[in-house]
């Protein structure tokens, strides 16, 4: 009896150390393909969630994968920080396994999050404008020419999602200097594309953060290929 108990045990032990490996071979693959898609410096970092991981693993469906990737470039645009969760991700034991260049993976969800930094937001303002976070509202300052004079401007940004880009369209805005302006929002409005977000996300929500602005958005159906 002793010794089938230890045997159980044993048995246990084996299993749990199986798991982890396990995990940690798909959460490598998924990292490796991100790394591969999106050139990245550094791989992500990845987590499968869900003990124990084998049940998912022969299934070959894993309920929830989190993937921060942390500051990326696309199109010209730098995210301080990206980071997903993908749902559903669908892989093949066998070719995970033995044939992980080809196996098929993909998400039935995933949702993510992007951050563009303040210094992203002043790099693509007009020139003499500077980007601030005043709580949970945008903020420009700077200076406007009109008539060859600087004349100082203040104003809120209202953030409007197009498609493929983002429209920062000022509010409230406050001339200074004494010299008529007609129509001062069109010298400091600009536009950022982002036509580009990792896996074709569909933008659903943008804020303002201490950071500069989150983006939000999902997309479905998504394949994993390198």
């Amino acid at each position: 009896m002793r010794k089938l108990a230890a045997f159980l045990v044993l048995l246990l032990v084996l299993v749990a150390i199986l798991d982890r490996v396990a995990v940690a071979g798909v959460q490598k693959e998924i990292a490796t393909r991100a790394t591969a898609k999106y050139d990245l410096a550094t791989p992500p970092e990845v987590t499968i969630s869900g003990i124990p991981f084998l049940t998912q693993a022969i299934a070959g469906r894993y309920d929830e994968v989190k993937v921060d990737a942390g500051p990326m470039s696309l199109a010209g645009i730098r995210f301080s920080s990206v980071d997903f969760t993908l749902h559903g991700v669908t892989a093949s034991l066998e070719d995970l396994v033995l044939h992980p260049e080809r196996v098929d993976m993909r998400a039935e969800r995933v949702a993510g999050t992007v951050v563009v930094p303040l210094a992203t937001l002043n790099q693509k303002a007009p020139r003499g404008i500077k980007v601030a976070v005043d709580g949970d509202v945008l903020v420009v300052s700077g200076e406007i020419s009109v008539l060859g004079r600087k004349v100082p401007v203040k104003a809120d940004l209202k953030i409007d999602v197009a498609e493929n880009e983002l429209r920062f369209v000022p509010e409230k805005v406050t001339v200074s200097g004494g010299i008529p302006v007609p129509e001062p929002e069109r010298l400091i409005s600009y536009r950022i594309p982002i036509k580009n977000l990792p896996f074709n996300l569909k933008v659903t929500d943008v804020k303002t953060v201490p950071q500069g602005i989150s983006i939000s958005g999902e997309a479905t159906d998504v394949p994993l290929r390198g």
